[in-house]
């Protein structure tokens, strides 16, 4: 069969078994090339690219069944208002309708309250780059409120930021070149898939592999060594492999010369036993040593930080411990090492013309969302955009938030299904699936970048997101009398992709180019912190001199800690198959279930709420953890978030997830 690859940004109808290119924009970190088999203008098949270096020719469980939730009975096709208010049902509008009204709104709020009264909130349901136009589009008319923090990766960002001076790792392809290769808090099957050959390649060549986390995964049973870290115990365990290596003398012999703070660390280190840091890891002292000693005397090991263990209250001291762990062994800014974290995806784009929140008259700190939309006075929010995202579900405290959105005067939702967040919503404005999509990726889970092209014509009414931020600009330009809104936003999606490859076409890396598949970022070095420069002030390495708080403790009223963590079947509430039937599956240790048998149905209770569960028995949990799915929604009865408490990590803002007790209840 022959490839005839579409580029054009407007689907044409297509002969049968025609093959298009375009690539994912889901927040996941690989960013897959796809190749879409389209017949008579629907898409039928996907697949990967085999020449992306990256996909390899496969795609994940949750992309491969993509088409699935692209032809969903439910997905999104027109505008919907509630022409009611509060509590009516959602109606179809014209686009026309819809954008006026949004219009009518956010003038009358800027007008009455001022802009502060008006919050854009973007998250990462999509990795697209042209996503960011909503966010100039609201700096322009206001500066408008915005959010601040990440839910995901802000503690460990902000951590690496504080010890390196920025959060970036080697190239993909250098773990080749790791004698050693430790997956800490990082299960890759489930959210990483395209690393899982090159660790095979790896350990065909040598490469020892260890595995850390509370639940024994697929990479666990892989591996040379697995510890079974007690929940938020990762950093008793980097200081008791740092005191191991400290009292034998293994740290690396130029340390002095590129880190500042060895003394204090090594102080800290001292102020308990190995086997009191053993203790607070949750591993035996003989598994310290074994895990000390594999990292310390394989020369050059390479540690892959999991996204998880900064998504609590201490989340931020835990990647700084490791960190520091990495530098003191010498692992840092040399070939096959690093404490890989993220790939700074958005570094080769020229995004230039945005300010950021430092412009903004009020920033709203994501994980503290629901209470502080509720909690904001002189002014109150009147007015509330929300972007690739469905926060209601995916953030903490999911029932305040839902609460705090049901409060706000106007809610306005661009997405391309139904979720919880539009079931607040008073607006909803239908989008584009990534098949349907024109847009520029970076990953941050490797250092390519990838075009995104319309496979197929748009669904509906549904419109690309910079149509629906020009429609809202005109509309607001009518209302005010002008027209510098729609000025700022013209241009088609080609003109805006040029303009943020602006600083990579100087390298040969324009829209062409990357049409004719993935391009390697011209800035982004091959070893990270190459000859341990790095971007620190004084341009050494930070290591921390105090340990973060200690990880928490269950109790007899709420004996586990609650992990909902990512699943192969669901990006976070974006699923790609339908969920199974019933309740959903909570798994807890044999000796944890409290004597309920496994197939029970019980409740989840918190101090926030409760959810009802189907019991399943797992020996690969951890005593102290109950097991869900990350990314279920209160319209299924399926949302862990509703359990959650909301509080910020100890750095980054990002949402302290995994440290609510929670117990089971027989019904």
């Amino acid at each position: 069969m022959s490839e005839a690859w579409t580029t054009n940004e407007s689907a044409r109808a297509s002969s049968p078994r025609e093959l298009r290119r375009t690539a994912c924009s889901r927040d996941c970190p690989d960013v897959c090339t796809l190749h879409v088999e389209v017949e008579n203008g629907r898409a039928v098949a996907l697949r990967g690219d085999r020449e992306d270096p990256i996909t390899r020719g496969f795609l994940c469980e949750r992309t491969s069944r993509f088409l699935w939730r692209h032809e969903h009975p439910e997905r999104l096709l027109r505008p919907l208002l509630r022409r009611g208010g509060k509590g009516s049902p959602l109606e179809p509008v014209s686009w026309d309708e819809a954008l006026a009204f949004a219009a009518e709104k956010l003038v009358a709020a800027r007008a009455q309250h001022g802009p502060a009264s008006i919050l854009h909130y973007r998250s990462g349901g999509s990795l697209g780059m042209l996503k960011v136009l909503g966010d100039y589009l609201f700096e322009l008319f206001g500066p408008t409120s915005t959010k601040v923090g990440d839910v995901c990766s802000g503690a460990g960002e902000a951590a690496q930021d504080l010890d390196f001076g920025m959060s970036e790792s080697n190239d993909f392809f250098d773990l080749r070149r790791a004698r050693a290769i430790v997956l800490w808090g990082k299960n890759p099957h489930a959210s990483n898939v395209h690393l899982l050959p090159l660790l095979k390649e790896c350990r065909r060549a040598g490469a020892k592999l260890i595995a850390i986390d509370p639940l024994r995964t697929r990479s666990a049973d892989e591996s040379d060594l697995y510890l079974q870290v007690r929940p938020g115990g990762d950093a008793g365990l980097a200081f008791g492999a740092l005191r191991w290596v400290f009292e034998r003398g293994l740290e690396d012999h130029s340390l002095a010369s590129f880190a500042d703070g060895v003394d204090a660390l090594r102080s800290l280190c001292f102020e308990r036993t190995l086997a009191a840091w053993a203790a607070e890891a949750g591993v035996a002292p003989r598994e310290l040593e074994a895990f000390a000693a594999l990292y310390a005397e394989s020369k050059p090991a390479a540690i892959q930080v999991g996204w998880g263990m900064g998504r609590r209250r201490n989340g931020g001291g835990i990647v700084r411990a490791i960190d520091a762990l990495a530098a003191v062994c010498g692992n840092m800014g040399v070939p096959g090492g690093g404490a890989s974290f993220y790939y700074r995806r958005r570094f080769a784009f020229d995004t230039s013309f945005l300010r950021g929140p430092a412009c903004a008259p009020r920033v709203f700190s994501e994980p503290l969302l629901g209470e502080q939309i509720l909690a904001a006075r002189d002014p109150e929010l009147h007015c509330l955009w929300i972007t690739a995202g469905n926060p209601v579900a995916m953030l903490p405290d999911s029932l305040r938030v839902r609460e705090a959105l049901l409060r706000v005067p106007f809610v306005a939702v661009v997405d391309t299904h139904p979720t919880d967040t539009t079931d607040a919503a008073d607006l909803v404005l239908p989008t584009l699936t990534l098949l349907e999509d024109s847009d520029l990726l970076g990953a941050y889970g490797n250092h390519y970048l990838r075009v995104s092209e319309p496979a197929v014509a748009p669904a509906g009414e549904a419109r690309h997101e910079l149509a629906i931020w020009q429609g809202l600009a005109a509309a607001l330009d009518r209302r005010t009398g002008g027209s510098a809104l729609a000025d700022s936003l013209a241009g088609s999606p080609d003109d805006w992709k040029r303009r943020l490859l602006r600083r990579t076409a100087e390298h040969g890396i324009d829209l062409e180019r990357l049409r004719s598949g993935p391009a390697r970022s011209p800035f982004a070095p091959p070893v990270a912190h190459e000859q341990r420069r790095f971007a620190t002030p004084n341009g050494r390495a930070q290591l921390l001199s105090e340990a973060p708080p200690p990880p928490p403790r269950t109790t007899a009223e709420f004996p586990l800690l609650l992990l909902a963590v990512s699943t192969p079947e669901a990006q976070a509430s974006q699923r790609t198959q339908p969920r199974r039937e019933g309740p959903p599956l909570a798994r807890v240790h044999p000796s944890a279930a409290g004597g309920l048998p496994s197939g029970a149905r019980a409740r989840v209770a918190s101090r926030r709420g409760a959810l009802l569960v189907e019991l399943l028995h797992d020996e690969r949990v951890h005593p102290e953890v109950l097991h869900l799915d990350k990314g279920g929604m209160l319209r299924e009865g399926a949302c862990a978030n509703l359990l959650v408490a909301a509080a910020e990590t100890d750095l980054g803002q990002g949402a302290a997830y995994y440290d609510e007790p929670v117990r089971l209840v027989a019904l």
